[in-house]
């Protein structure tokens, strides 16, 4: 895993720093990171600020379309932390008991 999909899983998810798992090759991080993507366009939306590349950064959506892009985050924040712990359960570093806990606890936090 590189370093930037850890300092991503440590300071963004919050659900934890611990490596284990690997049954999904850690693609749940993808997830997050579009999350993240989202998250950011929601954020910079009404921006009219410059990035680096002299683009401007805010893409003036309608306010229905930022609605949607902010029910896709919610989703994909969910679908990250399902991943994770379905993850870890079948690598065989979670028990049922400790999945279904876990779980609980990770969605609470979203």
């Amino acid at each position: 895993m590189n370093m930037m999909v850890m300092n991503m899983w440590q300071n963004v998810t919050g659900l934890g720093v611990d490596m284990s798992g690997g049954h999904f090759e850690y693609k749940q991080y993808q997830i997050g990171s579009i999350a993240d993507d989202i998250e950011q366009l929601i954020i910079d939306n009404d921006s009219e600020e410059l990035d680096d590349y002299g683009y401007q950064k805010g893409c003036h959506f309608t306010p229905d379309t930022v609605e949607e892009f902010k029910q896709a985050l919610s989703v994909l924040r969910k679908a990250h932390v399902y991943a994770q712990r379905i993850d870890w359960l079948v690598s065989g570093d979670d028990g049922e008991d400790s999945f279904h806990r876990r779980l609980k606890n990770d969605l609470e936090k979203l």
